[in-house]
């Protein structure tokens, strides 16, 4: 889960992380107080969404009166922002952040990420911070930095005193660090963060540290320990599908093919996805329904799988364990007939009562097309998609 700049503020002040003065607005009547509020001779304007690269797309602007200030809180609120990590996709916008200017001497990238290799919280840095930071990395890796943290002992002082020397930071910056890489390390562990990051972190002129901008990724498995961030999702930045699919315990994934899949595991999903390629089709989506793939829970996955009017066939891969395949086989008609499908149906069943599951496909009143095995499921879904008809 995603927050906003905003909100990602907000608890870097919880854990002592400095950041600009600012104030959130979701409407225009509250800019007048929000100027006042921030006390500054010059305003920032940001586009709050789900994304970086907001300011390349014109998401971010200063502005030098309260009068420009208006003219562009109006043009951003309600309107959608794309940007290069939106994919081609433009986010509403529905509120804005107004901060103070800041003098900056210096601009730094400072992040925080799981690393899945070492199996630790990793601080990933740079004294090439700001805009172009992706550029840095491509163009002259030797600038970017890391330091892994051993989750036994923690973030030492010696590790935090090589960053500051790495980033070039001397004097009230250099003790600042401390406080900065200890309060975003903490904040991970407490909230089950996956990636934390700034950029930039600036020094000002004045030799101060603030984080100027605000990124976290929360870790989506650790949501049922973290309800005060749960209430600070904007489901609005979401896919709609995605969004739905999650509120119903699925995981899915638009994708801009048209054979609709519906798997149970992720691993068997990615297999299926693979599979259907290798036959010559295109997956319109990643749908792993879980272990207890209920008829109610089919039924919405079909709904979902059904949300895309390009899909021409789709493809059920159920491995019967936790929930016998005639259960899943009364499920799927159950959920067919409920649906009202009108594309063809390839099923492919094995597991526990796999043969009693066939059975029941075969013997049903609606039309569905069985096969034998992974890759004949595959073969016949692809070809039904192409033709409307299997040999």
């Amino acid at each position: 889960m995603n927050l906003h700049e905003y909100q990602a503020k907000a608890l870097f002040a919880a854990y002592n992380i400095p950041t600009p003065k600012g104030k959130m607005i979701n409407g225009m009547t509250q800019l007048s107080a929000a100027l006042e509020e921030v006390a500054s001779e010059r305003w920032v304007v940001k586009a709050q969404i789900h994304a970086g690269a907001r300011g390349k797309a014109g998401g971010v602007k200063l502005v030098d009166s309260k009068e420009e200030a208006k003219e562009v809180a109006e043009k951003m609120l309600g309107s959608s922002l794309a940007t290069v990590q939106t994919a081609g996709k433009a986010l509403p916008i529905h509120s804005l952040l107004i901060e103070e200017t800041l003098a900056i001497q210096d601009e730094l990238y400072l992040s925080l990420v799981v690393d899945r290799i070492t199996k630790t919280y990793t601080f990933v840095l740079s004294a090439s911070g700001g805009m172009d930071i992706e550029a840095v990395a491509e163009a002259t890796p030797e600038k970017i930095f890391s330091v892994h943290v051993d989750l036994a002992v923690g973030l030492m002082p010696y590790q935090v005193r090589e960053v500051a020397f790495a980033l070039g930071l001397k004097g009230t910056a250099f003790k600042q660090l401390m406080t900065v890489m200890k309060g975003l390390y903490q904040l991970a562990l407490d909230k089950d963060i996956s990636l934390l990051e700034i950029n930039p972190l600036i020094v000002t002129e004045d030799n101060n540290l603030v984080a100027l901008d605000a990124k976290i990724n929360i870790d989506s498995n650790a949501l049922y320990r973290q309800s005060e961030l749960v209430q600070m999702r904007d489901a609005s930045q979401e896919d709609e599908r995605e969004a739905k699919a999650a509120d119903n315990q699925l995981n899915y994934i638009a994708l801009e093919g048209d054979i609709g899949c519906m798997v149970n595991g992720a691993g068997l999903a990615m297999a299926t996805m693979d599979l259907i390629q290798l036959n010559g089709g295109n997956p319109a989506n990643f749908l792993d329904v879980g272990g207890g793939a209920t008829p109610e829970r089919v039924a919405e996955a079909f709904k979902l799988i059904l949300s895309s009017s390009e899909v021409k066939s789709i493809l059920v891969n159920i491995f019967g364990g936790i929930v016998r395949c005639d259960l899943i086989a009364e499920g799927i008609i159950q959920a067919v007939k409920e649906v009202g499908l009108t594309i063809p149906v390839v099923v492919r069943l094995e597991g526990t009562n796999v043969e009693l599951g066939k059975e029941i496909l075969a013997n049903s009143d609606v039309s569905i097309i069985t096969a034998d095995g992974l890759a004949d499921a595959a073969q016949k879904v692809v070809e039904v998609a192409k033709t409307g008809v299997t040999s």
